[in-house]
């Protein structure tokens, strides 16, 4: 996710100090409550600068020569980045550091510094190379080549190729299980096998293929589900998603989709496969959406023309689809299963990519920030009445609502406002008159 520098204020700056007498029960419910606000307070700051950035898009314009990067929040461009010739794949790094792109007739990999939105670095790989996926650890890249019948392995820390790995004819799709220990690689075909596809698994150990398993016509894209156990692959000249186990290695299922079937994405929890159809009869196209329940297409979202690289947000609720033919990215709300925005991009867009949106790490040193704050706040007697358990819970539930409306605002942000703003602030005068409101009650 973007760095941001996430503002602290000492515990003690909402606590009051506690003479070494014995206190009243009324004096120890006010000073508990201070903690209590203190200490929420204290939480939502270091919370703020973890949830408070909304994931970025990247959308490679092949003909523009160009990534489009696209706010989630708001559905809007931020930033254009120039890379190589025909940009084709995108993919983001955990953190959303980086973001590598394929530039297909170049022969090369445009590595971006996401924060400033720069090109720093371009890999020399294989020959007319398509899609990247980058490991879960972000130490490698995997690149197919097209016409090579390879995927370049890059290390990330040195943008250098340690292996090139042979795969099936005209590799496409390339996706990396949430272990790290396998890659699949989805092979077209070609003329020569008159199209008939293949996923080839790698072993990312060992850097050589070790099973090749039979698809469908064509297959382009690839998928893998969160618990790693599935594999989805569209099959375009089949009109068809191929379901393969990873246990093993075997097509289980296959689900008949619209035409021309070429990406293929999955919600986070699992539940819901997205693929983007072409009509032959028409370049409108759509989406289909597979439930992995039944493994049935359960509706159809119609979007722009061609439509060919689909990405789903961290949180499942968004599905960005890349329309080739018409310029432009539907974004599908996955509860309406409706188009609520269409964002304008460069010419002949093709791949998508989304960054994460928390990045684990730092919720982790939150949480652990936290609990050492809550450490030594005792409360020895509350004794509250009724009443005032009823405020207790009246405030905690208008804390959640203002943390809530609070995060909303922010994530509309530009990356300008988002540097230049403050975090918390806005809260802390509302735990304020929240206290304020309730002293006055009690008097």
């Amino acid at each position: 996710m973007k760095n941001k520098s996430i503002s602290t204020i000492p515990i003690d700056t909402f606590s009051i100090t506690i003479p070494s007498v014995v206190m009243s029960n009324k004096a120890r419910r006010k000073n508990t409550l201070i903690r209590v606000l203190g200490i929420t307070a204290l939480m939502i700051l270091i919370l703020m600068g973890v949830v408070g950035a909304a994931p970025f898009a990247y959308i490679t314009n092949y003909d523009s020569n160009n990534l489009s990067v696209i706010d989630t929040a708001t559905n809007k461009i931020t930033a254009t980045v120039d890379v190589g010739e025909h940009p084709s794949g995108v993919a983001i790094s955990l953190d959303e550091t980086k973001a590598y792109v394929v530039n297909s007739r170049s022969n090369t990999v445009s590595v971006i510094n996401t924060t400033k939105n720069k090109v720093i670095a371009t890999v020399k790989v294989g020959t007319y190379p398509q899609k990247i996926a980058v490991s879960p650890d972000g130490t490698k890249a995997y690149v197919t080549s097209f016409s090579n019948n390879t995927v370049s392995v890059i290390d990330t820390a040195t943008n250098k190729i340690t292996a090139t790995v042979p795969v099936g004819n005209f590799p496409f799709g390339v996706a990396v299980s949430p272990d790290g220990k396998k890659v699949y690689v989805a092979n077209s075909g070609g003329y020569s096998t008159n199209f008939t596809g293949t996923v080839s698994v790698i072993d990312t150990t060992a850097n050589t293929v070790a099973a090749t398993i039979p698809t469908g016509n064509n297959s382009l894209g690839v998928a893998i589900s969160p618990d790693g156990k599935k594999v989805y692959v569209a099959n375009m000249a089949s009109s068809s998603i191929s379901i393969i186990d990873t246990i093993s290695n075997a097509v289980v299922s296959t689900v008949k989709t619209g035409r021309n079937p070429k990406g293929v994405a999955v919600s986070p929890d699992g539940k819901k496969v997205y693929v983007a159809i072409n009509p032959i009869t028409s370049l409108t196209g759509a989406v289909d959406i597979i439930d992995t329940a039944t493994n049935k297409v359960t509706a159809t979202v119609p979007v722009g023309k061609a439509p060919c690289g689909i990405e789903v947000t961290q949180d499942g609720t968004k599905v960005y689809v890349v329309n080739y033919a018409s310029h432009t990215v539907s974004v599908i709300d996955t509860t309406t299963n409706t188009v609520i925005d269409t964002v304008t991009v460069g010419i002949y867009p093709t791949g998508v990519a989304i960054g994460p949106s928390v990045d684990s790490n730092i919720t982790n040193q939150s949480a652990k920030a936290t609990s050492n704050a809550t450490e030594g706040t005792e409360v020895k007697e509350t004794n509250l009445s009724s009443s005032e358990e009823k405020n207790a819970v009246e405030l905690n539930n208008s804390n959640n609502n203002i943390f809530e409306s609070d995060n909303g605002n922010r994530s509309g942000e530009n990356e300008s406002s988002k540097n230049n703003s403050t975090p918390g602030f806005g809260l802390l005068g509302s735990l304020t008159c929240l206290y304020g409101r309730w002293k006055l009650k009690k008097k």
